[in-house]
């Protein structure tokens, strides 16, 4: 069968690692040159591989192949073979190359391989082939000038236009919710609106904001508080650990399945609040429909995690030159089931990894070539792979402590009688020191009015720092963090707000009426439930973090050693800690056998 084979080059002044965001988004390029949204099967094969096949439906005709597995080294090539089921194109290859160029800028080469009939390929190569090159080149140089200028922007997508009663609608809600103080309502009404479909697959609130250079925060609870007004839907996505794809997906909390089968991987796994519950935001189908499937399922960018992806074969060793990973945690692993091997790379220095029936080995050599040797019986797919995850992910973890997703989803919880565990979390306790005495000091309706403001301050205090109360028993508070630096902010946010807020109370009434906030710290490990109809959080952890609440004296704070511990291991936050001057002790607390080591920090003057 005839090869039809054509080369397109370019010099940019853009760097590889500038180009690469832009080049590489596949899914982006289809939809750009026009191609259909896909669906893919895949199917375990009883060597332990994977058949995938592609399904979408193109000028009237039903069109089927098998997704090869596609292979990349990050900022430096991709390369992805489509066999299809038809007797006149049997195979489709693209590949793309970056290589730096010898006085600045890159070098870039796009390689387009198709295996056709006779009549397919003389009709390719007598205008198919130039009319798609041409394609090519404006998408190339749109994106290389978007890189060339800083700019995230890839391929400009033409897209069917949003009827006028939907945009007028879409837009009045975007102005609701700015006056409601969402500043960046109508910037994301407007990629709603107006983004290509690829866009607004699983939308990701932190590459949001990273893009349009604004708080996370901010376009959180804007994409939460756009789900209720009709805008948005919000999905709960059930991520595998290994390719990072989204195998699972429900609407709600209560229809997510504890566990799921990743077939990309033949691995079971289950659902981690922490790591691989993720939420994620697409149009509402009134807004946009944007369909299912996707325009490359093979898309490096969507596996931002794996940087090396290479085919080898049995006995061979695959070197790729110049290539730059940051320094930090890895692991070697195959596609094919197997095991995995951590490693590090520091300096720059990349080890050699050799494939072996059993775990990769990792060999002591390094530097900035990527070297793969395969022991095996088999060809392998070599997978380098980050591993920290994925920065832009919002884990069910993370917005199910926020106040905001506390406020508008009262209602989403687990099934009745589900239980997921979470492998950390920050908890604070607070609570008022002497209530019943206030009462008697300045009666019934004074005193509970000032415990109502004293809620607000806290509540106030506990959103600002990305937290989420999660109930309140008599005069005490709960809430819960996903990240333990935000709970000691929160904490002293509190004590310094409380001490301002009695000051005020002291130059109104002109007599001293203080609310005196007893506040106590804790992280670790939990289990989350469903109690009265909402989500909470028991066990150990939740409880030393009462008990400690209970080791105040009012004014000051209280965290336990592991807490204080924990933060001394983060840049930045060890020193913020260590100014606070927390004096350490130990103390006997209810339900704990052993003495409890913990950290006090004074209140203030």
């Amino acid at each position: 069968m005839p090869l039809v084979e054509r080369i397109w080059k370019w010099r940019f002044a853009a760097s590889p690692e500038a180009l690469w965001p832009l080049l590489a988004d596949t899914g982006r390029l289809n939809e750009a040159v026009g191609f259909a949204r896909y669906t893919l099967s895949e199917t375990p094969r009883p060597d332990g591989s994977i058949e995938r096949i592609g399904t979408t439906r193109r000028l009237g005709m039903t069109l089927t192949w098998e997704e090869g597995v596609p292979e990349w080294v990050w900022n430096r090539r991709y390369r992805h073979t489509r066999r299809f089921r038809s007797r006149f194109v049997r195979a489709v290859t693209a590949e793309i190359q970056l290589h730096p160029a010898a006085r600045g800028g890159a070098d870039v080469e796009f390689r387009l391989t198709i295996a056709a009939m006779w009549p397919v390929a003389l009709v390719l190569s007598c205008g198919g082939m130039r009319r798609y090159g041409k394609t090519i080149d404006r998408l190339f140089r749109e994106a290389a000038s978007f890189a060339e200028a800083g700019l995230a922007q890839g391929f400009s997508v033409p897209h069917a236009p949003v009827p006028d009663a939907v945009r007028r609608r879409v837009l009045a809600q975007a102005q609701a919710l700015s006056e409601r103080g969402l500043p960046v309502a109508e910037r994301l009404a407007a990629h709603v609106l107006d983004a290509p479909q690829v866009e607004l697959e699983r939308m990701r609130p932190r590459a949001l904001a990273r893009r349009w250079q604004v708080a996370p925060r901010a376009v959180i609870e804007t994409c939460l508080a756009a789900v209720r007004e009709g805008m948005l839907t919000l999905r709960w996505d059930l991520v595998c650990p290994q390719c990072r794809g989204a195998k699972v997906t429900a609407t709600s909390l209560d229809e997510l399945p504890r566990g799921a089968h990743c077939p990309s991987c033949n691995i079971h796994f289950e659902g981690d609040f922490t790591r691989n519950v993720e939420v994620t935001f697409e149009p509402a189908p009134s807004v946009r429909d944007i369909g299912s499937g996707g325009f490359c399922l093979a898309n490096p960018l969507e596996s931002g995690h794996i940087k090396v992806k290479l085919r080898v074969k049995p006995g061979e060793g695959k070197v790729s030159n110049g290539v730059t990973l940051p320094d930090g945690d890895y692991r070697a692993r195959t596609v094919e089931p197997g095991g995995s091997t951590d490693f590090r790379i520091e300096h720059g220095r990349i080890p050699s990894i050799t494939l072996t029936e059993g775990d990769p080995l990792i060999g002591d050599d390094g530097g900035n070539s990527v070297h793969i040797v395969n022991l095996g019986p088999a060809p392998r797919y070599a997978v380098i792979e980050d591993r920290r995850w994925a920065q832009d992910a919002l884990t069910a973890h993370e917005a199910t402590t926020m106040q905001a997703f506390r406020d508008l989803f009262a209602d989403a919880v687990l099934r009745p009688g589900d239980q997921v565990g979470i492998g950390r979390i920050a908890f604070l306790f607070t609570d008022i020191k002497g209530s019943s005495d206030l009462y008697n000091r300045v009666g019934d309706a004074r005193a509970y009015g000032l415990v109502r403001e004293h809620y607000a301050v806290l509540t106030r205090a506990v959103r600002e720092h990305d937290g989420a109360v999660v109930k309140t028993i008599g005069d005490a508070v709960m809430a819960a963090f996903a990240n333990p630096s935000d709970a000691l902010e929160a904490a002293l946010a509190i004590r310094d707000d409380i001490a301002h807020f009695n000051r005020n109370v002291a130059d109104e009434t002109g007599a001293e009426v203080a609310i005196v906030v007893k506040l106590g710290l804790h992280v670790g490990p939990c289990i989350a439930v469903t109690l009265n109809d909402r989500l909470d959080y028991f066990g150990r952890t939740v409880n030393l973090a009462a008990r400690l609440q209970g080791e105040s004296r009012g004014g000051d704070i209280v965290l336990s050693q592991a807490m204080a511990e924990e933060l001394s291991q983060s840049p930045g936050v060890a020193e913020r800690l260590r100014d606070l001057s927390p004096a350490a002790e130990t103390a006997r607390v209810k339900g704990f056998a052993e003495p409890i080591a913990l950290r006090r920090i004074p209140a203030t003057g």
